[in-house]
This record gives structure tokens, sequence and C-alpha cells, in this order.
């Protein structure tokens, strides 16, 4: 199951090699929301990993941005104590345009260009 946030870019961290064949990298979102008058700021860190480690390189810190991520979870045993950890696996970023000024015009059959001169001499 895929899921979406929208969001600020607050951090990006390095890459780190994980294994030799295995590797990831985080970065985090603000997402602020008003509930019930009262602005609440919450910080989503996701992971991207192998040849999605170098998305966030394309957007600059404080761009409001789209993610897609897949919620990921493990479980593991040490010490005879069972451990879980969740990781959001994020997979699209996109740059998120606010306001009216940045939307591109409605297309319309009106935009398409006239049409040429050339002679249909098709018998059909």
């Amino acid at each position: 199951m895929s899921y979406e946030i929208v969001g600020k870019l607050v951090a990006k961290f390095d890459i780190v090699q994980r294994t030799e064949s295995f590797k990831t990298r985080e970065f985090v979102i603000e997402k602020s929301e008003d509930i019930g008058g009262r602005v609440i700021t919450n910080y989503v860190k996701f992971q991207c990993v192998q040849d999605k480690t170098a998305m966030p390189d394309r957007f600059n810190m404080g761009d409001e941005v789209k993610v897609q991520f897949n919620i990921k979870g493990t479980k593991w045993v040490k010490d005879g104590r069972e451990n879980y950890i969740t990781n959001l696996d994020a997979w699209r970023m996109e740059t998120v345009k606010m306001g009216q000024d940045n939307m591109p015009p409605d297309m319309s059959y009106n935009d398409m260009p006239p049409p040429s001169d050339v002679v249909d001499d098709l018998p059909f």
C-alpha cells in the first residue's frame, strides 16, 4: 500500500553504505496542521534505498514537496527480547507548487496549434 504526504523539506542526510550492496539515505519533512485553532507541527523522517538515495538532491531546503512512500516494518530478536522498527520508504518526491500564479494554465482545444496548410491527398 502506498501513502503520500506534503510538507517542507527541512533536513537531508548523507548516504550510508549499510553493506557492500545496500545503501540508504534519510531526509525529513515538516508538516504543520491547524487542528481546532492550534497549529501542530510534526517532523517526518523518510528513508530512501538503493537507486532512490539521490532523490532528495533535486530539492532545496525549504521546498514544499510531495513524498510518496510505503510503510515497512521489521521484527528481530536480540538477547531473547523482540525488537521492532518501522521505516517510511520514500520512492517518489515531487515539487508542490502553491498558489494560482504557479499553476499551469488549463489546456483546451483552443490551445491547439492551427492546422497546417498540407493538402490531404489520401484516397480514403
